[in-house]
């Protein structure tokens, strides 16, 4: 009786644990960030490539800087604020046991505004030589939702931050071509959180410890005692909750060219290597109950931590762009961007102790295999921009800027993380040159049009590692998307 015991407790904290640690995607619909400069927002980063206004370039082309004189300085920072709120008419949840979720909130709006500051400058040292340095944000995201929502034993909170700084050296020929290489120092940090339904752990554990595959292969009085015990400890611990949360260092590497086809036109691309984090931080599980660890004693709610690390990957693109000047009042601009997003195939959470971990020595994952694993299985995407800029007069410039941005979320893996969709990215800028103070100032905004809205089909299956039997938990809706921002730039060159 007692040897019984003990396997069903095994295996029954086996099964929690594996659902509790598992961590729904990091980010979803592209975790780039368009916003880093009002110059280049101002025509939807139109032409970016090609068209070096500022010590901006130092971000977009580097090769850019042979076409600055002397030392130039441009800071600002932009405002994003993404609405992404579930339609309540279409949410729909299940819990664990593939019955009607208690939980029944859309979650209210997962965005708050965010403040993305930047700031570039270049120097000239001498006719064939520029040097540059820069500081922005280049990938980020966040999203919370509110404790009642639906889908929280999927999804809580999101977080990515990401801050790169950026020298960069540029090299010229005297006949119009140009050369750039940068190199990206990257500090990220990256948390995700959610609430556990304990009732489809305990009753896959207990399943799994009487031999049987599935609970109605049980007798009819062993299937009501696992239900109650399963109801009684969801009951009694509520509030399970899984943390994630780690930070790193990453290096990739931006090399660009210009050239000068003519007084009126040029040509710039620009390549840019992919990385990976290795998030390094702590596995938490709080409110876990004490009853499940099958150690005598120990009971109610216990905290279970260990080191753990999440490798994160950042994708190759491939930038390139065009500047066309009509007249002196009229400048055609035009780009594309391709992006390797491929690249991001899974999000898995490792043991960072060698497996000596107090999640570990539950879980007792194989040698080699993370504690949890997330299929991800991202799209490679285009982004296509056009742009253009009205010289009215020697101190007033007026811009407009048309993108088309593709996500590269998988559509057989939208989870409650990121609802994500294709999106148009429309903006508006202006310029104003004082040419005694010789500062310029840039002002843009824009808004984001969805494709279309947003359909979450959220299922744990896409949670846990492949080994482990999945419970019912599922939450759908359709989101109602929309975006604006605005920024603000300041430029000067000595």
């Amino acid at each position: 009786m007692h040897k019984n015991t003990n396997a069903l407790v095994k295996a029954i904290r086996f099964a929690t644990l594996a659902a509790v640690a598992a961590p729904a995607t990091v980010m979803a619909g592209g975790f780039s960030l368009n916003e880093q400069s009002a110059s280049q927002m101002g025509v939807a980063n139109a032409g970016a490539a090609a068209n070096p206004e500022n010590a901006t370039t130092v971000l977009f082309n580097p090769a850019g800087m042979s076409q600055l004189s002397g030392t130039n300085i441009s800071f600002g920072a932009a405002v994003l604020d993404i609405d992404a709120e579930a339609k309540s008419s279409t949410v729909q949840s299940t819990d664990a046991l593939g019955q009607p979720g208690a939980y029944k909130g859309n979650g209210g709006d997962i965005a708050d505004p965010a403040v993305l500051p930047n700031f570039y400058l270049t120097h000239e040292i001498n006719d064939s030589i520029d040097v540059g340095f820069g500081i922005h944000a280049p990938y980020g995201l966040a999203a919370d939702y509110e404790n009642d929502f639906a889908g929280r034993y999927l999804a809580d909170k999101t977080e990515l931050t990401v801050i790169s700084f950026s020298p960069s050296i540029a090299v010229n020929n005297g006949k119009g071509l140009s050369m750039g290489v940068g190199i990206n120092v990257m500090y990220g940090e990256g948390r995700l959180t959610k609430y556990q339904d304990l009732r489809g752990a305990v009753v896959r554990g207990s399943v799994q410890a009487a031999g049987a595959a599935s609970l109605d292969q049980l007798p009819a009085a062993a299937q009501q005692q696992i239900l109650a015990q399963a109801n009684g400890l969801a009951a009694q611990y509520p509030d399970t909750y899984s943390d994630v949360e780690g930070d790193d260092i990453a290096i990739n590497f931006r090399v660009g060219f210009l050239y000068e086809l003519s007084e009126a036109t040029q040509f710039g691309l620009t390549a840019q290597t992919g990385t990976e984090f290795e998030l390094e931080g702590d596995l938490e599980i709080s409110q876990f109950p004490g009853e499940l660890l099958g150690i005598p004693g120990v009971t109610g709610p216990q905290t279970l931590t260990e080191k753990a690390e999440v490798p994160l990957a950042i994708p190759e693109s491939l930038t390139v762009g065009v500047r066309h000047q009509l007249n002196p009042e009229f400048t055609l601009l035009a780009g594309a961007t391709y992006s390797r997003w491929s690249r991001f195939e899974e999000l898995d959470v490792y043991s960072a102790e060698g497996g000596a971990g107090q999640v570990s020595q539950v879980i007792q994952p194989a040698a080699g295999d993370p504690i949890t694993h997330v299929t991800e299985k991202w799209n490679n995407t285009w982004q296509f921009n056009l742009g253009g800029i009205w010289q009215a007069n020697e101190a007033w410039a007026f811009k407009a800027g048309y993108a088309f941005d593709e996500s590269p979320v998988n559509e057989n893996f939208v989870t409650a993380r990121i609802p994500s969709e294709d999106r148009h990215w429309l903006t508006l800028g202006t310029q104003w040159k004082d040419a005694q103070s010789g500062w310029t100032i840039d002002a843009a905004i824009g808004t984001l049009i969805f494709a279309d809205d947003a359909n979450v089909d959220d299922r744990e299956y896409s949670h846990q590692q492949p080994t482990v039997p999945s419970s019912g938990t599922n939450y759908q809706a359709e989101y109602d998307l929309s975006a604006w921002s605005a920024a603000i730039e300041f430029s000067k060159a000595f």
